[in-house]
Parts: C-alpha cells; structure tokens; sequence
C-alpha cells in the first residue's frame, strides 16, 4: 500500500513538472504558441494522470479486493459459527425446559424435607428455651420468696418494738415516771458518793 502511494506521488509531480515546463518553454516560444497548444498539454497532463492512476488502481485493486473477499468469506465464517452456537444454546436452552417440571419437583420435595427439618428443629429450641425460662422463673421466685420472709420479718420485729412502745406508755403513770427518775437520781447519786470518797 506504501508503494502504491510512492507512484501516487511520483506521478503527481511529474504531471506538475511537466506543467512547469510547458509554461517555462511558453515564454521562450512566441505568444501564440501558448495560446494554441495550452488545451493539447492539458490535455496531455490528463492522460499522463490518468494513466498513473490507472495503473495504480489495476496494480492495488487486485490485493484489494482480494483482501476484501477473504474478509467476507471469514466473515461468513464466523457468522456461521456464531449461528451454529446460538442454535446449540437453544437446543440446551430447549432440553432444560423439557426438563424443568422433574427439577421443580424435586425442588419442592428437597424444599418441604428442610422446612420439616426446619419445624422440627425450631420446636426443639423452643422446648430448650423454654424451660430456661421456667428455671428462671423459679429461681427469680425462690429469691423473691427470700426477700419476701426477710421484709416480712423486719416489719414483724418494728412491729413488735411499736406495740411494746405501746404498752410502756399506756402503762406508764406520773407516779410510776416519778418514782423511775428518783431511783435513776440515785443510782446517779449512788455511782458519785464512792468516787468521792475515794478522791478523799
């Protein structure tokens, strides 16, 4: 193809030469002349063009359409094989259907097996879960029971204090407070008298 565009070229400045020559030997030769060959150079300048061009196009035109038809035969080629495996995958796509209802069936049998498992196993872990709750449950009764006799012991025993306080006082008199603080004066009195003397 490089080749190809050298001649191109080359051609293309030779016909540009020969213009530049014909026109440099116009101005040796008299003005008429100019005048009456300017359509036969040009007419020449066409067909040396044309040739150049003519043999380029039947020198490439060859490998090119060759190159050509070769690109379209693999081309086929390839589309053909393309077609082949899209029918392949068809007839798979097609045998997989067929057998579509066995596989569902045996999908749900799988299915419902392991939904059963399943049931089965969750029951069991509710069982498991909920005797932890009971035991739980006991052991939070048996404290509560516990916190339950030791409040109700503290208030049996403030009780008891309070109705004993009770009784002191209904049954305290003025004679019988009197008579306490004279014998608490002198047990004071009393405790006193051997401290002094033992002073003297």
């Amino acid at each position: 193809m490089k080749r190809g565009l050298r001649s191109i070229l080359l051609l293309c400045l030779s016909g540009i030469f020969l213009a530049a020559f014909a026109q440099e030997g116009e101005g040796k030769k008299p003005e008429g002349f100019a005048e009456r060959y300017e359509l036969e150079l040009k007419w020449v300048n066409f067909l040396i063009l044309a040739g150049g061009l003519g043999y380029l196009i039947r020198k490439n035109a060859g490998t090119f359409f060759a190159d050509r038809s070769r690109k379209i035969r693999q081309d086929i080629a390839d589309a053909e094989e393309v077609r082949q495996d899209a029918e392949r995958r068809a007839a798979e796509v097609d045998r997989r259907l067929a057998g579509l209802e066995t596989e569902i069936a045996a999908l749900r049998v799988a299915s419902q097996g392991e939904a059963e498992a399943e049931k089965e196993r969750i029951e069991q872990q509710t069982v498991l879960e909920m005797a932890k709750v009971r035991a739980s449950a006991e052991q939070e009764i048996v404290a509560a029971g516990k916190t339950a006799r030791a409040e109700l012991k503290q208030y049996a025993a403030e009780l008891a204090i309070d109705l004993a306080g009770q009784k002191l006082r209904a049954r305290m008199t003025p004679d019988t407070q009197e008579a306490l603080v004279r014998g608490f004066a002198r047990d004071v009195d009393g405790l006193s008298s051997p401290a002094q003397s033992t002073q003297n």
